[in-house]
């Protein structure tokens, strides 16, 4: 992370982001296989040896690079994608608003408060140690059973965590980099999948007023 500054003058803090270049290794049409898609390719393999039979062959058909990362983007009906085009950052704009999503970083075990943000025991009346203890988990009577889901201290982090509506800031096409608003998850080098935000105030607007 880091901070730019605005045309007010503001400091702004941002997270940089490689992003790019990647390339699109398969195209899925709704004829031949039921819907519009895309698999884009992203990061050069540094040991393709490592790579299997089938990934190789799929690579070396298209004509790019081993690559390391693979995923698959939903595609809009009047979206056209060309096989083996080479995807930059230039596909941004400075104010497009994406959702970051990546993998938190794992805590390990953690307890009530840290993982959930209970408030814990009092430290009066008698309550040398539950200052940090989650309380009751359920009833005696009645139900006379811990509910399904209820939290409780566990394997905190290590998860799937999407970041929405974040304001793309800086668009650098000459390295490759983008700058976001915020913090993402993830830790540093983790990989990150971009996408057009699905809660923007705008995307909503028009939907509105195309009737969908």
């Amino acid at each position: 992370m880091t901070q730019v500054f605005n045309q007010n003058g503001e400091a702004v803090p941002v997270t940089v982001i490689e992003a790019g270049p990647c390339y699109v290794t398969q195209v899925k049409t709704v004829e031949r296989d039921g819907y519009n898609a895309i698999q884009v390719g992203f990061e050069e393999q540094k040991k393709p040896q490592r790579m299997s039979k089938g990934e190789k062959g799929h690579l070396s058909q298209i004509g790019v690079p081993m690559l390391q990362h693979l995923r698959e983007f939903r595609l809009r009906e009047e979206e056209e994608i060309e096989l083996g085009e080479r995807i930059l950052v230039d596909v941004f704009e400075v104010g497009e608003r994406v959702d970051v999503v990546g993998t938190s970083k794992g805590r390990g075990f953690a307890g009530g408060v840290k993982r959930y943000g209970f408030r814990g025991g009092p430290k009066t009346h008698g309550q040398s140690d539950r200052w940090r203890a989650p309380g009751s988990i359920g009833g005696g009577t009645g139900q006379g059973r811990v509910w399904k889901g209820q939290r409780m201290p566990g394997r905190m982090g290590g998860v799937r965590v999407t970041a929405q509506n974040v304001r793309v800031e800086v668009v650098d096409p000459e390295r490759n980099l983008l700058a976001v608003r915020g913090s993402v998850p993830g830790a540093k080098g983790g990989l990150l999948v971009i996408e057009r935000a699905r809660k923007s105030k705008e995307l909503t607007k028009r939907r509105g007023e195309q009737g969908c």
